[in-house]
């Protein structure tokens, strides 16, 4: 991890992570990633980024979004993923130094394999179905991918967070 991402994790973890949170908790219930947390997210690369980063870096961080966002939109169409999992994955891209792209998608991969399992066995919880018996996660034969995406920034931001202290 580079010394820059540690410094710009401690500035983005606290805003990420209600936003990411958010997004797994939507996933779960309703199988859908709100867009207004797509643009939260942004909004805090925007805002935050000015501070955490360099103004050159930011810039071409910027440049993520745009490349993760034709990736999306063409695997979208294609029925590969979620449009929601898409536009949140194009609003993560700016937080992930190029760098680190290789440490981010073992992280990504161990996270997505960790929350598939987790939410195929918590949806056999007869209890946890009780509690919350309107999640349509639970009947969808699809995976709600925002479960896996917004741990996932969590883990990298805090990973770099540490990498800094």
């Amino acid at each position: 991890m580079l010394a820059e991402t540690a410094r710009s994790a401690l500035w983005f973890l606290p805003f990420a992570t209600p936003i990411a949170l958010w997004v797994a908790w939507s996933d779960m219930a309703r199988m859908k990633i709100p867009n207004k947390a797509v643009g939260a997210l942004m909004l805090v690369f925007v805002l935050v980024g000015l501070i955490a980063l360099p103004f050159e870096v930011w810039k071409w961080r910027l440049v993520h979004f745009l490349v993760v966002l034709a990736i999306g939109f063409v695997t979208s169409s294609l029925g590969l993923v979620g449009a929601g999992d898409a536009k949140f994955a194009a609003a993560m891209a700016p937080f992930v130094a190029r760098e680190d792209l290789a440490f981010f998608f073992y992280l990504m991969a161990a996270t997505l394999l960790a929350a598939f399992v987790l939410h195929r066995a918590l949806r056999r919880l007869g209890a946890l179905r009780r509690a919350l018996p309107d999640w349509e996660s639970w009947e969808h034969k699809d995976f709600p991918m925002g479960l896996a995406l917004g741990p996932a920034l969590v883990f990298y931001l805090a990973a770099g967070a540490m990498w800094g202290s």
